[in-house]
């Protein structure tokens, strides 16, 4: 929420370069506090080391009594803020035009994509460019309806974080390659490719 305001300060309301940078700048501060606490401990730091790479190893089912309504509740709140977001990329005063409410569909996607996110870092760590390359990946298939774009990510998200994980275990056996490792490697070329091609990027 504290990203989404600072990005839509000033007149150009709300645009996705104004959240980006204002999330990557609220990145580096948090960061910076995670840092500080994490060298203060080295029980804390050796978890935090191997938790900050990303990996879907070792992880205990006991957090699964925690994290599935979590993430059930961000699933079910994306997926009904489908349709409106369909509205939304259409721009402000047609989105509303056509009946959008947009502030609550604003703080629906906010709220959906902090349980999402959230619960997954917590469970998994920061393993990046999985929601960034894929759901682009599947609007080559599917077009620009969310409708459909949603549902299929949630498919292939997961089926892609799999493959990862197993190249991972594949190309280094005697010592798990971490998955985050594996995702960056594959997502950065991806992400380049998408910025290249301007009318993939823009939709």
């Amino acid at each position: 929420m504290l990203v989404y305001t600072l990005g839509s300060i000033g007149a150009d309301r709300g645009t996705p370069v104004k959240l980006t940078l204002a999330g990557v700048a609220f990145t580096a501060v948090c960061g910076g506090f995670t840092s500080a606490m994490a060298l203060k401990s080295t029980t804390t730091f050796d978890i935090m080391r191997f938790w900050g790479v990303g990996s879907i190893g070792g992880r205990s089912l006991d957090i699964l009594p925690v994290a599935l309504p979590l993430i059930g509740g961000g699933l079910v709140l994306g997926l009904l803020s489908a349709g409106p977001l369909n509205a939304l990329a259409l721009g402000d005063d047609i989105a509303r035009s056509l009946g959008t409410r947009l502030a609550l569909t604003r703080v629906t996607v906010v709220l959906a994509v902090t349980l999402l996110a959230g619960t997954a870092v917590a469970v998994a760590g920061p393993i990046s460019f999985v929601g960034l390359m894929v759901p682009h990946i599947v609007r080559w298939f599917v077009g620009p309806d969310q409708r459909w774009i949603l549902p299929v990510t949630v498919v292939a998200a997961p089926a892609f974080l799999l493959a990862a994980d197993i190249v991972g275990r594949v190309v280094l056996p005697s010592g798990e390659l971490q998955v985050g490792l594996v995702t960056a490697l594959v997502g950065a070329p991806v992400l380049v490719s998408l910025v290249r091609h301007r009318k993939v990027s823009t939709l």
